[in-house]
């Protein structure tokens, strides 16, 4: 009998412990095959997960037994956390374990994208060079604006003033204390008005949903860098681009979506438009990062099916 079940891709060793000890499904394409996996979660007691499968309705009301969802990542917005909570089911993210990740993304392509450098190929390979055309920007000494100020921020400010960078953050939900120490604390719109980029670091909620929208859009510096790492439905994703092809933004980079993955009015709506950089929700997933997200999340669903956690 099954006892775990891992509904996407999970690193091959964290795997193998998991093995080792239990009977274990894994199928990394596990969420797109609904009615599989909803047989397959009806008596387990432990269930791992990315951010593509929907742990709530049908699904989690089928799984009469579950005990224990590991998340592999950060985010809860997929997972009915009040549902877990009034059936007595544990929930672990691996929370810490893919920040570098992030953070790493963020600064590099806060850089590629003021560089403005590294969109030549087709100009180079039409003949052209056009390099009076593409003279950048440095990053020291530009300020980077956080829109959230949780622990993945902290340590994208910490990596953002090593490199010259001042550092504002907006959050009202975390007090003033050691947190704020060097980082200037803004509220929204004055953030917005003054940074020279700025990365969205919020959970999706009704509270958050929509909160970059045109008039923010309209607040920020027509030169402003603009990244979301976080969740997709924060921002109004039209009005990015409306504000990339009249040119009152200058550039952008997406790694999450209102829906993923783009399907064909996502994939339109984005065509075309200059200065963005799309990725698929990648963030966070690299070799390194995906090692310390998987050993942890297998560890602490161990612990929980054995009474440890």
């Amino acid at each position: 009998m099954t006892e775990i079940v891992i509904t996407e891709f999970m690193d091959e060793a964290a795997v193998a412990t998991l093995k080792a000890r239990y009977s274990v499904h894994h199928d990394p394409e596990l969420f797109g095959k609904p009615d599989e996996l909803a047989t397959l979660v009806a008596d387990i007691p432990a269930l791992i997960v990315r951010n593509q499968t929907q742990v709530r309705g049908a699904l989690l009301a089928g799984a009469k037994n579950l005990k224990v969802v590991g998340r592999l990542g950060v985010g809860l917005d997929n997972i009915d956390m009040e549902a877990c909570s009034a059936r007595g089911i544990k929930v672990f993210p691996a929370t810490g374990a893919n920040s570098l990740s992030v953070v790493e993304y963020v600064i590099g392509t806060a850089m590629t994208l003021l560089r403005g450098a590294y969109f030549a190929n087709a100009a180079m390979l039409a003949g052209e060079f056009p390099k009076t055309r593409l003279i950048g920007r440095e990053i020291a000494g530009k300020r980077m604006g956080l829109v959230g100020f949780g622990s993945i921020a902290r340590d994208a400010a910490r990596h953002a003033r090593a490199l010259g960078m001042t550092v504002a953050a907006y959050d009202p939900y975390v007090p003033a204390g050691d947190a704020w120490q060097g980082i200037e604390q803004l509220e929204l719109d004055a953030l917005l008005s003054t940074s020279d980029v700025i990365s969205i670091h919020l959970p999706l909620t009704p509270e958050t949903r929509g909160l970059i929208g045109e008039a923010a859009f309209a607040k920020m510096k027509p030169d402003a860098i603009l990244i979301n790492a976080a969740r997709g439905g924060i921002m109004d994703e039209a009005a990015l681009v409306a504000a990339l092809k009249g040119g009152r933004l200058g550039g952008a980079a997406l790694d999450v979506f209102e829906q993923e993955p783009l399907k064909a009015d996502g994939a339109k709506l984005f065509a075309g438009t200059p200065n963005l950089i799309l990725t698929p929700h990648i963030a966070g997933n690299t070799v390194e990062s995906n090692g310390r997200v998987s050993g942890l999340v297998a560890e602490r669903v161990m612990a929980a099916l054995e009474g440890r956690a």
